[in-house]
């Protein structure tokens, strides 16, 4: 970071025959491929670059791009896609398609007409002074764990560099660039379930219900478990951060062979710590599931997470569980901690130092058992279970 800020104050020093405004913008678009092109960054620092180089550069092309804010930005809705601003012709638009490229790339998913590039107002109560035409300031989120953070870096609308405390929400409006984390969470969940169901597919040999079968499961009661209420602890996220994105990963046994479970069930309204919500959300179709067990693990997105990369690594650990037991009839249940112990190996150690990926685990969960106000291993969860088996029409 130190290296991009040098090469940044260098390249607007010697940048004398050329305005201000093009110096940055030639020096935003320079640190993003230079990025791109550097073989020794992991996934996470390339993101970081990319949406610094995002910040420098939205915040030399503010007049232009103000008032498509203004437009888009209102009480209801602080957050605009990077689609949207560049449907106005107004901005060069050289520094967001590379971004948004390298974002895809780098987060294992594919190509689509929909931008991942965000513009957010930090906070509903900067948009007042923003919109009486106090200047702002474009800020993005740094890597690492955040209890390491130094400072929040923002730039102000001429390319200045400033020092933002990490939780005491600045005076100044800011507005954070960077990934849009529900499309990007919603697109990577889409890879995950289909890299699950290609593995289960291939595993059943093609095997497929008869129309028959199918109305015979149709006319059964479907026995479930639903999560009646759940909420977070405070673990004082910065301001920078913005709303969770939670998801869970079921893992059990399949019923009729000895592979594994994994199923990803969206949380879409868990957007903060320390509020309780009343979802009445079914999690668990416990027909998938041997031995009428399951466990739950309680992950949040991360704009570094590669999907795909994931999505297999969990797969492989809980298949290897599986195989390295000789008789998992024997063990029941029991081996299902098992599976999800060894999932959570295979994720990276900086998942446990911030609460922003590994947010809980909750062990042998089983069908038609009510649990009331049970906290997580972590302690960072309590969630209330209840059964509900759902009868099929008259």
């Amino acid at each position: 970071m130190k290296l991009l800020q040098s090469s940044l104050l260098l390249c607007l020093s010697a940048s004398a025959t050329m305005s201000y405004g093009q110096a940055l913008d030639g020096e935003a678009l320079r640190l993003l491929q230079a990025s791109l092109k550097d073989s020794s960054l992991d996934a996470q620092a390339q993101l970081t670059n990319t949406k610094r180089a995002l910040a420098l550069d939205l915040s030399h092309q503010y007049a232009q791009l103000a008032p498509i804010l203004q437009t888009e930005i209102n009480q209801y809705q602080l957050a605009v896609n990077a689609d949207d601003i560049l449907s106005q012709h107004r901005l060069n638009d050289n520094v967001i398609t590379k971004a948004d490229a390298s974002i895809r790339r780098v987060k294992g998913l594919s190509a689509k007409a929909d931008s991942l590039v965000q513009v957010r107002l930090a906070d509903e109560t900067m948009l007042t002074p923003w919109q009486q035409g106090e200047s702002p300031l474009f800020a993005y989120e740094p890597d690492g764990d955040e209890s390491q953070w130094d400072y929040i870096e923002a730039f102000d609308i001429h390319g200045q560099v400033h020092q933002l405390d990490v939780y005491n929400l600045p005076q100044q409006p800011v507005f954070v660039v960077g990934i849009d984390s529900k499309k990007a969470f919603v697109a990577g969940l889409e890879v995950m379930r289909a890299t699950f169901a290609e593995a289960q597919s291939a595993k059943k040999e093609g095997a497929l219900l008869s129309r028959a079968q199918t109305q015979a499961v149709a006319d059964k009661p479907i026995s479930t478990t639903v999560i009646k209420q759940i909420s977070l602890k405070d673990d004082h996220e910065p301001w920078i951060s913005g709303r969770a994105e939670i998801y869970g990963i079921v893992t059990g046994v399949d019923p009729s062979r000895e592979e594994p479970v994994l199923d990803i069930v969206e949380m879409p309204y868990l957007d903060y710590a320390d509020t309780t919500y009343y979802p009445n959300q079914i999690i668990i179709h416990w027909e998938r599931y041997r031995w009428a067990a399951a466990d739950m693990i309680l992950m949040e997105h991360d704009d570094g997470t590669n999907y795909k990369v994931l999505a297999t690594k969990l797969l492989e650990a809980a298949e290897q569980i599986l195989k390295s037991i000789p008789d998992p009839e024997a063990q029941g249940y029991a081996l299902i901690p098992q599976i999800t112990n060894g999932i959570l190996s295979v994720m990276p150690d900086a998942w446990f130092t911030n609460d922003d990926d590994f947010v809980d685990v909750y062990y042998t969960l089983q069908e038609g058992v009510e649990y009331p106000n049970l906290n997580g291993a972590n302690g960072n969860a309590m969630t209330s279970f209840a059964p509900l088996v759902i009868q099929p029409r008259p």
